[in-house]
C-alpha cells in the first residue's frame, strides 16, 4: 500500500498568504494505478496511508476523470480500509461475488465518512481561507480511499488513471472542514413522480457552518432540495441551503444560507425524482437503479467535525417529512420541488 509521506512525493503549488501568516500548498496524485474494468458498472478502490507522524490538511481538490468514462468518483476518509491491497472491488450495494480479477470488500472497513465527491464534469474545488480538511497525525482519519465507479468494461488492453489531485498544507488550520452525505433508500413506482426525502436532527454540541452543498442522483432526477431547519414555539423555520437540477455537473456549489447550524436544528433534503420507466426504480449502485443524496459541506471553528457522517432514511413508500417522527409543519412542499 502506498504511504502518504508528504511533501517528498508531492508538488509544490503556491504560497498563501493567510491572516498575516503564509502556508505551502503542496499537491498529491491520487490516481487509479492503470486498472482494468472487467465488467459493466464496476465500483474500484484504491487506498492511501497516510503518515501517522504529521498532522495535513486538504485544501482543494481537482479531479481528473470524464463522465464518458467515469459515472462518479468518491474519495472516503478512513480509520481502516476496506482491504490492504492496491485496487479491489467495492460497490457497497451490489453484489460483487464472481468478480475473478479483484478481491471485493467496502471502501471503509472502520470509520467511514465522505470527504469529497465529483460526477460529470465538475470542475475543481477549492475550500475557503483557512478551512481544511484534517487528516493524518491525530484526525481520526488514518487513510484516504478513492472509489470510482466506472460504466461500462473496457476494450482488451485499456487501463485507466483516473482520479484526483490532491492539494494540501502541513500548516495548521483553524477551521477544520467536513460532511455529512444526506440520502434516501426506498423506490419510484412506474409512471410516477415521487419525493425521497429525509432529516435528521443536530444532537451533538457543535456549531457548523456550511459552505458548499453538492446534489446527486441518476437520470430520473429534476430536482434536490437541502434544508436547515430551526424549530420553535412559533413553528418550523425551513432555510433553503442549496437547490439544483442533478443533471448539471455535480460539482460543490456555493451554500445559499450559510448561518451556523446547532444542536437542535434538523438537516433535510428531497429529490423530485421523475419515473418515466413501465416498471419501478429503486435506490441502487448501477446506473439502472437510483441514488439521492444532498452532500453539506462546512467548517468549525477551533473543534473537530461532527461525529455523525451520513442521514439516510428508509425513503419511499416509508418516509416521507409529511410522517416523520420530529412531526414538521410549514413544509415548503412546492419550493421544495421546483427550481
Amino acid at each position: 500500500m502506498k504511504i502518504m509521506i508528504l511533501p517528498l512525493v508531492a508538488t509544490f503549488l503556491v504560497i498563501y498568504i493567510s491572516g498575516g501568516s503564509t502556508y505551502e500548498v503542496y499537491s498529491y496524485n491520487f490516481l487509479m494505478p492503470n486498472v482494468y474494468p472487467d465488467k459493466d458498472e464496476l465500483y474500484l478502490c484504491t487506498p492511501i496511508r497516510i503518515s501517522p507522524k504529521v498532522n495535513f490538511f486538504l485544501v482543494g481538490f481537482e479531479p481528473k476523470a470524464s463522465m464518458h468514462t467515469v459515472h462518479h468518483m468518491l474519495v472516503y476518509g478512513c480509520s481502516s480500509p476496506g482491504l490492504n491491497e492496491p485496487v479491489w472491488s467495492c460497490g457497497e450495494m451490489q453484489n460483487n461475488k464472481g468478480d475473478s480479477r479483484y478481491a471485493s470488500a467496502n471502501p471503509c472497513l472502520a470509520g467511514s465518512q465522505v470527504v469529497y465527491a465529483w460526477a460529470r464534469d465538475a470542475p475543481s474545488l477549492h475550500l475557503p481561507t483557512d478551512v481544511g480538511f484534517h487528516v493524518g497525525g491525530e484526525s481520526s482519519i488514518k487513510y484516504l480511499v478513492l472509489q470510482v465507479h466506472y460504466m461500462s468494461k473496457f476494450p482488451e488492453g485499456k487501463t485507466d488513471k483516473s482520479g484526483v489531485y490532491l492539494q494540501y498544507t502541513r500548516s495548521p488550520m483553524p477551521r477544520q472542514a467536513g460532511v455529512i452525505l444526506l440520502g434516501t433508500g426506498g423506490f419510484i413506482p412506474p409512471n410516477h413522480v415521487e419525493h425521497m426525502e429525509t432529516a435528521c436532527t443536530i444532537d451533538e454540541d457543535k456549531v457548523i457552518h456550511p459552505f458548499a452543498f453538492r446534489t446527486h442522483t441518476h437520470s430520473l432526477g429534476k430536482v434536490v432540495s437541502g434544508y436547515a431547519i430551526r424549530r420553535s414555539e412559533r413553528g418550523d423555520a425551513w432555510s433553503l441551503l442549496g437547490k439544483k437540477d442533478p443533471q448539471l455537473p455535480q460539482m460543490f456549489y456555493p451554500i445559499l444560507d450559510s448561518k451556523p447550524i446547532s444542536r437542535g436544528d434538523v438537516l433535510a433534503a428531497r429529490c423530485t425524482m421523475n419515473n418515466t420507466h413501465n416498471h419501478p426504480v429503486k435506490i441502487g449502485a448501477t446506473n439502472n437503479d437510483e441514488m439521492c443524496n444532498f452532500y453539506l459541506m462546512y467548517w468549525v471553528e477551533n473543534d473537530s467535525p461532527l461525529q455523525r457522517k451520513y442521514c439516510f432514511t428508509s425513503g419511499p413508500p416509508f418516509y416521507y417529512w409529511q410522517n416523520a417522527p420530529e412531526s414538521f409543519n410549514l413544509i415548503p412542499d412546492q419550493d421544495a420541488s421546483s427550481l
